[in-house]
């Protein structure tokens, strides 16, 4: 069987991939976990001076595997709607701890970066994206918000007014939209992706180390990551347990429009 997530560390860089291409590398429960493993193995790298985050195959990522849902029981015991608040600390705390290495993490994105494979990217110091790709948090269309970190890093990103339209629509925006709404670093041609990044990585690398991971703290430190993280999880609790979030579950199984009632 595959690896869900391969680690390699060549020249410097540590370079986190997830594979699960025949399904866009959607993310379920066995690859979050192995993504979780690959942060901590970041964590105790030696001689890594930059971590790069890509997907193998067609797209970066579409999202979450939407079938999670349907896991929730097996894996949190009956009354998991009741638990969210726990459920999504557990979650965020795997983003957390990649936003946290003291290393510059750099996403490559490319074909498709949806709702959690965003809020992944958005856990990234750097996000360079190829020509075309599709970004956007469409949690709002499956009754949701953004939950893994997704709202408050957004809104950090590219400020409220700007999170707001694409939280609240749900709705889809290329790479060059991104780029000009501050979402990516840089827009490049496909074929020159992994190039761009490595590049950049080795003209990080002329930095002192220690210099670089203070900076990046003292930038994250500016904003209270960890309120917006605790609201994030009070929102999703109470949206779990709506009749608007089991209806979009059903319908998009079922491959038809939701029906919401605001109930």
């Amino acid at each position: 069987m595959a690896e869900l997530v391969i680690v390699e560390e060549r020249d410097e860089i540590l370079e986190i991939v997830l594979n699960r291409p025949e399904k866009r590398n959607a993310i379920n429960f066995a690859l979050y976990d192995d993504l979780a493993e690959a942060i901590r193995q970041a964590e105790r790298a030696q001689g890594v001076r930059t971590v790069l985050l890509r997907g193998e195959g067609k797209s970066f990522s579409a999202g979450i595997d939407v079938t999670n849902f349907l896991l929730l029981a097996e894996r949190y015991g009956e009354g998991w709607q009741q638990r969210m608040r726990s459920i999504t600390r557990d979650t965020q705390e795997v983003l957390t701890a990649l936003e946290r290495l003291e290393l510059p993490t750099i996403a490559l994105l490319h074909g498709h970066c949806l709702g959690l494979a965003l809020e992944l990217a958005l856990a990234c110091d750097i996000r360079i994206a190829a020509e075309g790709t599709q970004l956007g948090l469409p949690e709002t269309r499956l009754g949701m918000i953004p939950d893994v970190g997704g709202t408050t890093r957004l809104t950090r990103l590219i400020g409220p007014g700007r999170a707001k339209e694409l939280i609240f629509t749900g709705r889809q925006i290329d790479a060059g939209q991104a780029a000009a709404w501050g979402l990516v670093n840089q827009v490049v041609a496909l074929e020159h992706l992994q190039a761009k990044g490595e590049t950049l990585a080795a003209e990080i690398a002329q930095a002192a180390p220690l210099a670089v991971g203070m900076a990046k703290r003292v930038i994250d430190g500016m904003h209270d990551l960890d309120r917006g993280l605790q609201l994030e999880g009070w929102a999703q609790s109470q949206l779990f347990q709506s009749e608007d979030f089991m209806e979009a579950v059903k319908a998009f199984m079922q491959k038809r429009p939701p029906e919401f009632k605001g109930k």
